[in-house]
């Protein structure tokens, strides 16, 4: 089995219309599917720069002098650049999501199909992990984090059945949190509702809203003009963000208009969004739900 099959790998890669002298950045590593499509299109005096913040994908670097990995969130994106003196780029690449290979491996806790502690972490040196969230958390955050991340319009009778629960025994596996959980899941959506429960958990536990947040708002300042973002989400949290991003380079609020009344918005979007073909979701499961947005840099 695959590190990682790669979604909608062609789309996102044409996207960001690669220059053979440019820099660009692929900040969702993983098993390198991405990456190294850019760099079979990227001349000899180009550069990727790839981020991934889970050690594991540290075993998929790519022995290639144009390329660098860094084994950082990409919420740091602008501070690791520099680092390495990188100050503008000509293209970003973001798969977001979980990786297969982390769905895949029981331990990591994230899929619902094994019996494992609660985990969950991408980062495995983070403190927290869903065992905290799970076993620590007040009721009210519980119930507002599986409201806003999972959509679950249950999440306080959820949060509730939790608490009850962990007083008398903590709550150490899926399996268990499961068990805790079972009158919320009839058959027929059993999967559905427990995929809506891990998630939240997972965003929690990951950050990951704030984290893209963060990146997405450091994207404006590094790209070029006319540099391209490209940008794959798998649920409808993470879409909305980019969605907004690009549309008023911002997320909340409205446009903001200069003394003249003039509005500037930091990026153009580049055709419809892209879903994968009946084909590919056949061929790879995980590109369902997948759903791809490009955009290009205005100018300033």
């Amino acid at each position: 089995m695959s590190y990682h099959n790669p979604v909608l790998l062609k789309e996102s890669i044409d996207g960001l219309d690669i220059k053979p002298d440019g820099i660009y950045v692929d900040v969702t590593f993983g098993g390198g599917g991405h990456s190294k499509e850019i760099l079979k299109r990227l001349g000899k005096n180009g550069k990727l720069f790839a981020f991934d913040q889970d050690t594991d994908a540290l075993k998929n670097t790519i022995d290639d002098e144009r390329f660098v990995l860094i084994n950082e969130n990409f919420r740091y994106i602008k501070s690791f650049l520099r680092f390495h003196g990188v100050k503008k780029v000509d293209g970003i690449l973001a798969d977001l999501g979980v990786s297969s290979h982390q769905f895949n491996e029981a331990e990591r806790g994230f899929s619902t199909r094994f019996n494992a502690k609660l985990d969950m972490r991408m980062n495995q040196n983070d403190k927290t992990s869903a065992y905290e969230v799970i076993n620590y958390y007040e009721e009210k955050k519980l119930a507002d984090i599986l409201f806003q991340y999972g959509e679950l319009r249950n999440s306080r009778a959820i949060a509730k059945q939790i608490i009850e629960a962990r007083i008398e025994n903590k709550i150490e596996t899926s399996f268990e949190l499961k068990e805790v959980l079972k009158r919320f899941l009839p058959k027929a959506k059993e999967h559905k509702i427990l995929a809506q429960i891990f998630q939240a958990i997972r965003i929690e536990v990951n950050e990951e809203i704030d984290a893209l947040k963060d990146f997405l708002l450091q994207s404006i300042d590094l790209l070029n003009e006319g540099g391209k973002l490209s940008v794959i989400s798998y649920h409808s949290l993470e879409d909305r963000l980019v969605k907004r991003l690009i549309q008023k380079g911002k997320f909340e609020g409205e446009l903001e208009k200069d003394f003249y009344g003039n509005i500037h918005i930091p990026f153009k979007k580049d055709g419809k969004f892209i879903i994968p073909t009946k084909k590919e979701i056949k061929e790879n499961n995980r590109a369902r739900s997948a759903k791809l947005r490009i955009a290009f840099k205005n100018k300033e």
